[in-house]
């Protein structure tokens, strides 16, 4: 099962499965997990995020168990995805 489907249950005040009310709820919540740093989700449905330009590191500056990345730069997400303004998505409203 993945985030999606497990994470309605879990929004704050959600008592109902109705799909349109639990995607309305899921629009106003920020996403901020192990995955997706200041995360949302668009009128279109996607989910848009910060996103990462890492480097692999040499093996002599790995410190520890997994250390295998270095973050050069951090690409905020209006910058990382297509603008809302040029989706082809019904689901906007133009």
């Amino acid at each position: 099962m993945g985030w999606r489907a497990s994470r309605p249950a879990r929004l704050p005040g959600n008592r109902t499965l109705d799909a349109a009310t639990v995607m309305a709820n899921m629009k106003k919540l920020p996403i901020n997990d192990f995955f997706a740093k200041n995360g949302s989700i668009r009128d279109d449905g996607r989910m848009v995020h910060d996103m990462y330009l890492v480097q692999v590191k040499k093996p002599a500056d790995s410190k520890y168990a997994w250390d295998y990345y270095s973050v050069k730069a951090t690409i905020p997400a209006a910058d990382a995805f297509q603008p809302l303004s040029q989706s082809r998505c019904p689901l906007v409203k133009k």
